[in-house]
């Protein structure tokens, strides 16, 4: 004889399969359930990713501070990293040369290419501590010595580009003199302006489009002798032991260094973007909330059917002395039942959907010839994913008290009838 209560072995049988309609109703109820944990699970599991991963990416190519003079170039650069890196939470100080160049490229036949990306001069002893530049050569090698340049795969492929080949880069000082050629071309003895002449080293690949598109790497000395800096620089990268104390470290510097200098954060300078996956995180959360509140709406129209379909069942079980609390604990329990299978199917499709994701996309992509999560719009070569427990336990969670909460109501409904009423038409 089984130890359970009576009411949750009539429970099960209620909704044993007898291919009637009442079975039908409790299918697609289970199956609401399933779909309403299932994409809230995936969509906040890919927003996780894309938040966790855009800040890897950003950590692993930016400085986590920024310091400079503002109106001018930075002169006397090693005192001021001296006084930096005094800091306890900093990690290590390097000098930072970046702005905008125009590029053009040598083709052996065809058109030439321009395009116009943003130059940074480094340090090749000291990068490797800096960013994740030098181990994500994926062409040639790192090595920016006497001209050399290192280009972004997603640039190589636009400009045509492969190692080995040239490229003339305009710097500004240059195309200010073009400029002033320009407006003064009919008087004589004009210089002749020629760009200088950088051989492709290496070709990286950092997995993130706004890096791997637009950014050209070379040497301290050469990003300098472009910008005709002499021995200034344009300011200071700083990395810090912990790059989530930015914002601390940052008002410590302020008030080491003075108002005659600026310092930025990571943060600062990727605010929109982060904010903006932040917020859409939260407005997707509160939606597809919604999605399992249609699903309750379900399981609340089933437990109603059974009800109807069970008054004379109920007249009879109230006849026999069973309580209200019984009664309503039978539909009750048909509810959380219903609840339990759905939540637990739609958790194992997610993590099914979310394991298979980037294959999934990749076969959509070569059947239907459209690009599903474009790169060059979400900056991201693969979909991302993160799944975080707390988000798994809040939607689950979630799910099964609303699905609870759904049958509550006929359940009560049916725990008040009386058994006079019930079996009166019998």
């Amino acid at each position: 004889m089984s130890r359970l209560p009576f009411e949750l072995l009539l429970a099960f049988r209620y909704l044993r399969p007898k291919r009637t309609f009442v079975s039908v109703i409790t299918l697609i109820c289970v199956l609401g359930v399933t779909v309403g944990v299932a994409v809230p699970i995936i969509v906040i599991s890919v927003m996780s990713g894309f938040d966790h991963d855009l800040r890897e990416k950003i950590l692993g190519f930016n400085p986590h501070l920024r310091v400079v003079e503002p109106g001018r170039t930075m002169k006397d650069y090693e005192a001021v990293a001296r006084l930096v890196s005094s800091n306890r939470n900093v990690r290590i100080v390097a000098p930072l040369v970046i702005g905008q160049v125009m590029v053009e490229t040598e083709p052996a036949s065809g058109q030439r290419a321009f395009a116009a990306p943003l130059l940074r001069g480094i340090d090749p002893k000291l990068e490797p501590r800096i960013s994740a530049l030098s181990t994500n050569i994926v062409s040639g090698k790192f090595d920016v010595s006497n001209r050399g340049l290192l280009v972004g795969i997603d640039m190589a492929s636009d400009l045509g580009l492969d190692v080995g080949n040239r490229l003339l880069i305009h710097s500004p000082s240059e195309l200010e003199k073009l400029e002033q050629i320009r407006e003064n071309k009919n008087k004589e003895g004009q210089e002749l302006i020629i760009p200088d002449e950088y051989e492709i080293r290496g070709i990286f690949d950092v997995g993130y489009y706004e890096y791997d598109s637009r950014v050209l790497i070379t040497s301290l000395e050469d990003a300098q002798e472009l910008y005709v800096l002499n021995d200034s620089v344009h300011g200071l990268i700083v990395m810090l032991r912990d790059a989530y104390s930015a914002d601390l470290v940052k008002v410590e510097l302020e008030k080491m260094l003075g108002p005659a200098f600026r310092v930025t954060s990571w943060m600062e300078e990727n605010k929109s973007i982060l904010g903006a996956v932040s917020v859409e995180k939260t407005v997707m959360f509160v939606i597809l909330f919604f999605i399992m509140i249609v699903a309750a709406l379900c399981i609340a129209s089933a437990v109603i059917t059974f009800v109807v379909q069970k008054t004379r069942e109920i007249g009879m079980l109230k006849a026999l002395g069973a309580s209200d609390l019984q009664v309503s604990g039978l539909f009750l329990s048909q509810s959380a039942f219903v609840g339990t299978v759905g939540v637990t199917a739609g958790l194992g499709l997610s993590i099914l959907l979310l394991t298979y994701r980037n294959p999934f996309l990749e076969f959509l992509r070569r059947t239907t010839h459209i690009e599903i999560f474009p790169a060059s719009i979400y900056g991201f070569d693969k979909l991302p994913c993160l799944i975080e427990p707390f988000d798994i336990a809040i939607i689950c969670g979630g799910a099964l008290i609303i699905c609870v909460m759904g049958g509550l109501i006929p359940a009560w409904r049916a725990g008040r009838l009386k058994p006079v009423e019930a079996l009166r038409y019998e």
